[in-house]
């Protein structure tokens, strides 16, 4: 086939279609300067704020920059960090475990009344502690699996159940060395050998750290490196592609939760430790900071959903701010409000940002 094209004296000149330049591809699309701002605070903007507040508080109080201060803030998130952990992994299938702060007292009073009541010690007392959170995270995944019961209405009702039966135990009383139940003679106490893994240290690093290093890693190995923990990712991306794909999908989502009512018991036994006693309700304001925690750190590196390493930098987050606030004298009633705002502020920084990157696509 050929083309005809007029020549230098005004006749027509023949020459091959193929030989004509090709139309040249799109290149990609050029991004403005806005929108590199809008994705580079999306990304790197929590942390950068992080950054900017312990700069700020270490000016404004010298002994907040301090390898003391800054152990006592980790010390400070450790239980909250590992209880977000495991709202972590229940929220990586698309669910969302509300019970966590009623089994971190139910698992206190357990372990607790295990030591003093029943004089049981200091290492069966935390494991019949794990055993029992345990055994809730698998009756909610059961309930919500099996049951289908929506995952926030179960774990809803969980929440007040666990709670009442944290103070069926010690019939509504805190748990202290030389207490009985409704006045009987002690059976034990608690134990320096238990009261170690909440109170002592490994050269200087707090036990309930180095706890929260390894669960961390745990965590992020096993959601990101194996089987089941990418099937849940899986379940949580698209639950009926997970499905059709071959993924036991009613299985996953039990395992989810159980591996949160299992964090959610440790976080429990190290408070046990870490306190010497058992307080009624002392996992109640548990549920508010794992689940900020978690939340945050959905703004974490863009990541926009539930990531491990997110989490625990929200948990340092808000620790960090909650601490700076203090010693700049802050009042201490303000600490509810400071965590619902930053955790607003990341949820606008997080979901905002996705919006807007999805509609410049």
């Amino acid at each position: 086939m050929t083309r005809t094209l007029p020549s230098d004296l005004g006749e027509p000149r023949a020459q091959p279609a193929d030989v004509l330049p090709a139309p040249s591809a799109p290149g990609p699309a050029r991004r403005s300067p806005l929108s590199r701002v809008r994705d580079a605070i999306f990304r790197y903007g929590l942390l950068i704020l992080l950054a900017a507040l312990v700069v700020a508080f270490a000016v404004t109080q010298p002994a907040f920059f301090t390898a003391f201060n800054l152990l006592s803030i980790l010390l400070s998130v450790a239980v909250v960090a590992i209880v977000a952990l495991g709202v972590t992994v229940s929220m990586s299938v698309d669910g969302f475990d509300l019970s966590v702060g009623s089994n971190v007292s139910l698992t206190v009073m357990v372990t607790s009344a295990s030591l003093v009541y029943w004089g049981l010690g200091p290492v069966v007392s935390p494991l019949l502690g794990l055993a029992v959170a345990t055994a809730v995270g698998l009756i909610n995944g059961l309930l919500i699996v099996v049951a289908r019961v929506p995952d926030m209405i179960a774990t809803l009702g969980t929440m007040f159940v666990f709670a009442g039966a944290s103070l069926l135990i010690t019939a509504g009383q805190s748990v202290a060395n030389g207490s009985g139940y409704q006045g009987a003679k002690p059976g034990g106490a608690f134990t320096d050998a238990f009261t170690w893994i909440g109170q002592g240290d490994v050269a200087g690093v707090p036990v309930p750290v180095l706890v929260l290093v390894v669960v961390t890693a745990a965590v992020i190995v096993f959601l990101a490196r194996t089987r089941s923990g990418r099937l849940l990712r899986a379940v949580g991306g698209n639950r009926e592609a997970a499905r059709l794909a071959g993924a036991r999908v009613g299985r996953l989502r039990v395992l989810a939760y159980v591996v949160s009512g299992f964090l959610a018991g440790l976080g429990g036994v190290l408070l046990t430790a870490r306190l010497g006693r058992g307080d009624v309700n002392v996992g109640a304001d548990y549920l508010l900071q794992a689940v900020s925690a978690t939340l945050i750190g959905f703004a974490v590196l863009g990541a926009n959903r539930p990531n491990p390493f997110g989490t625990v930098v929200g948990a340092v987050f808000v620790g960090v701010v909650l601490n700076g606030l203090t010693m700049l004298n802050a009042p201490y009633y303000a600490q509810d409000f400071v965590q619902g705002l930053l955790l607003v502020g990341a949820l606008i920084v997080s979901f905002s940002a996705l919006f807007n990157r999805r509609a410049h696509r």
